[in-house]
């Protein structure tokens, strides 16, 4: 048997593609990330743009509506839509039968939680704290349960979310967009430490060129990427394929070992001399299955 310190070198290999594959996905996810600092990003902070059935909201009301929204990262047509259906912008402003007030409908047990001290008669004071309140429950990230909150009715739920998708240019999206995955990852800024400095350099290379046995700067292969990546988070992992690698390299003219000889892959590249195949990283068990057990085709399965 040999002694476990013959397969260093290959589980170093496999460590090092490991950790390559999980650089990758984590890549995946700093790309995903790093496409809202285009068009994406507005998609994320804008509010959303008014229908001509916004027309109806008091011009007092939709500019506090409005202004609250940007405050809190809220569609100011989600807080429009409570407005509307709790008292039509004030036109009825209680009490209601529960002891609701003002043109948000607060209870006064609630209104001393999110009022911040001020007039619950006031829409100027009352729309932010339905803000706040929305926020504390789960806004924008889960909206339907935000505002179940706010009134728990499934029924009532679909009517805010209705009026808020009708007062908004872009219908139910443009509500939406705030609470999406991608917005909701990007509201949570950079990943802290080691983890958050390999992504954020990945995140750097996106665009640049893939050339096998480079670690840049312009251009990267898998291995190397994860290298530099871990580099930059003080991380050392093995170099790159090129300098990890001791296979032979021949013309792609060179016919491949497989049931079918005569197949070869086109010219003007390189592949292993044994074929495109995966590789074991043992050796030893690389030559067992080259060898192949008597009338089997070497590199079969073992």
């Amino acid at each position: 048997m040999p002694h476990p310190a013959a397969d260093r070198g290959s589980a170093t290999v496999t460590v090092a593609t490991v950790a390559a594959l999980l650089l990758l996905l984590l890549a995946a996810v700093a790309g995903a990330v790093a496409g809202i600092a285009g068009q994406e990003a507005s998609a994320c902070t804008a509010q959303p743009a008014a229908s001509s059935a916004a027309s109806s909201i008091p011009a007092n009301y939709l500019a506090d509506f409005k202004k609250a929204g940007a405050g809190y990262g809220i569609a100011w047509t989600v807080l429009a839509a409570i407005g509307e259906v709790e008292s039509g912008d004030g036109q009825d402003d209680g009490p209601s039968s529960a002891g609701a007030l003002g043109p948000m409908q607060f209870l006064p047990s609630t209104w001393k939680l999110y009022g911040d001290g001020g007039n619950i008669m006031d829409p100027a004071d009352a729309i932010p704290a339905a803000a706040r309140l929305l926020i504390a429950s789960g806004a924008p990230g889960n909206l339907q349960q935000a505002v179940f909150a706010y009134n728990h009715s499934g029924s009532y739920v679909t009517d805010v979310l209705d009026q808020a998708a009708r007062y908004a240019a872009g219908g139910a999206q443009a509500v939406s967009a705030a609470g999406s995955a991608i917005c909701q990852q990007a509201a949570l800024g950079p990943l802290p430490g080691a983890a958050g400095k390999i992504l954020a350099y990945a995140g750097a290379q996106l665009g640049k060129p893939y050339v096998f046995g480079q670690a840049g700067p312009d251009t990267f292969d898998c291995s190397g990427l994860a290298m530099m990546a871990y580099r930059a988070a003080g991380i050392a992992i093995p170099g790159t394929s090129a300098s990890s690698s001791t296979r032979p390299r021949t013309p792609c003219s060179t016919p491949m070992p497989s049931a079918t000889p005569s197949r070869k892959t086109p010219t003007g590249c390189q592949i292993p001399k044994e074929g495109c195949r995966l590789w074991s990283a043992s050796p030893a068990r690389r030559r067992e299955k080259q060898a192949g057990p008597p009338g089997s085709l070497a590199g079969g399965p073992a």
